[in-house]
């Protein structure tokens, strides 16, 4: 498989490969998104725009979908604008599953993490998620704080140096 190709401002089709990957999950039995969370009106806010929905194209076609925006004040409240990229909503179309998207997809990241003089990327997921939370960590990202919260759950905050040699 070559490089992926990562387009910007694809939200419409960005959120057809979410629900469409997260239906599939459903039936396989994971905990994953919900269909109403889906939405462009439950996703945008004032750090997510159209523009940072993008999709993964191999040989020109649609492998995979994620959201990547430049500040997250949810997670990262004290991070300046532009300190890292931060990926939300990676999902792989089945097609592509098993086929190392998760290197490709952040190889294509760095690249414009380079361009734009961005030195991390950064994501989260839910604590108790451990076969995303093994993806991650063998994909070069480290845990580097975890959220807990009153009602039991947690979240794992990862990064990953833009120019780390994972």
């Amino acid at each position: 498989m070559g490089k992926v190709e990562i387009r910007f401002d694809e939200m419409d089709t960005a959120i057809s490969v979410m629900k469409e990957v997260a239906a599939w999950g459903r039936e396989q039995g994971y905990r994953v998104w919900p269909e109403e969370w889906l939405t462009p009106e439950e996703l945008l806010s004032s750090v997510v725009r159209p523009e940072n929905f993008c999709i993964g194209l191999v040989d020109g076609e649609i492998a995979c979908a994620f959201i990547l925006q430049w500040e997250d004040p949810a997670y990262w409240p004290r991070a300046p604008k532009y300190e890292a990229a931060y990926l939300h909503k990676f999902c792989v179309r089945r097609k592509f599953g098993g086929m190392g998207m998760t290197k490709l997809v952040l190889d294509a990241v760095k690249a414009d993490c380079r361009r734009r003089g961005v030195g991390f990327i950064r994501l989260d997921t839910g604590g108790d998620e451990k076969t995303v939370g093994e993806i991650y960590c063998n994909a070069g990202f480290k845990i580097v704080n975890s959220i807990n919260y009153a009602n039991g759950r947690s979240m794992a905050l990862y990064e990953m140096e833009v120019d780390s040699d994972n």
